[in-house]
């Protein structure tokens, strides 16, 4: 059965969102490295089988990028999410979802930097509006925040996260015509866990009581492993080629919707003021900055 574009694009978008909560739902029961570690371990295991027989024609085109295959696995695999499940330790999961909304913009603005892309009048006050929205969610609100630059720390490694995740997206991009999608894909999340597996070895000989096993942390990690990873990437792909990634970018903006959700039924999070007003900044801002390109 074959489902439109725009369902598999939303699908994408509520599973990443459910990313977010799940990250949230489990500190305190499963420490950050070790999760991420066992995410991308359990997509492996069921990615392999998918792409192993293409992995092999792709090899040599992998092998003659290699050093790029390295920075996309340390910003998009090992960096991003384990920064996002260290991040939602000190701030809410409503927080995260709604900065991870500035990706764009941040690749806008790398864009610009790196590779001397021209900026629009849309993309220049889009990304104006957005780090305003950004702002008012870091501060709550308050001017008095962002004066004494009192921000809460999981967002700013949050921030750090979405720009890892910024670098990772404009490298696929550069780099789509010589990296073949999956197969770089599965390669990516082998040598993120390899840079993961040190770390999470450290995280399980120093901390007491490391992981609490139950079935919230084991669904936990087939979750984030199978449902955030292998089926939201595979969803996303699949729209991006039916209708174009300009146009799926839009999508990107139910990812903190979702997240609100879900925090807010599972979590019992609250919606806050700033939040709002911020967010909607922020959306604002990233619907403005593709408006030339839609």
């Amino acid at each position: 059965m074959k489902f439109p574009p725009h369902i598999l694009l939303i699908l994408a978008t509520l599973l990443w969102g459910g990313n977010f909560v799940i990250g949230r739902a489990v500190t305190g029961e499963i420490p950050p490295f070790t999760l991420a570690f066992l995410r991308w371990c359990v997509a492996f295991v069921i990615f392999l089988p998918i792409v192993y027989k293409k992995l092999k024609i792709d090899w040599p085109k992998i092998k003659a990028n290699r050093k790029i295959v390295v920075i996309l696995s340390l910003t998009g695999i090992a960096a991003f999410n384990t920064l996002v499940y260290i991040g939602v330790y000190s701030t809410t999961s409503i927080n995260a979802s709604l900065m991870n909304s500035l990706t764009p913009i941040f690749i806008y603005i790398l864009s610009f930097i790196v590779l001397k892309i021209r900026v629009t009048k849309h993309q220049m006050i889009g990304t104006i509006i957005s780090i305003v929205g950004v702002l008012f969610i870091l501060s709550g609100g308050k001017l008095s925040n962002i004066v004494s630059f009192t921000f809460n720390k999981g967002d700013l490694i949050i921030l750090v996260a979405v720009l890892c995740w910024s670098i990772y997206s404009l490298l696929v991009k550069q780099y789509s015509n010589q990296l073949p999608g999956f197969s770089t894909f599965l390669v990516t999340i082998a040598v993120g866990a390899m840079i993961l597996l040190p770390f999470t070895i450290y995280e399980l000989l120093t901390l007491e009581n490391p992981i609490i096993w139950s079935p919230k942390t084991i669904g936990a990690i087939f979750y984030v492993g199978i449902f955030a990873s292998i089926i939201a990437f595979l969803s996303w792909n699949t729209g991006v080629v039916k209708i174009g990634a300009n146009r799926a970018s839009i999508f990107l903006n139910f990812i903190p919707v979702f997240a609100t959700i879900f925090a807010t039924i599972f979590l019992g999070e609250q919606l806050q003021i700033a939040q709002v007003i911020g967010g909607l900044a922020v959306i604002s801002g990233v619907i403005l900055t593709n408006r030339s390109k839609i």
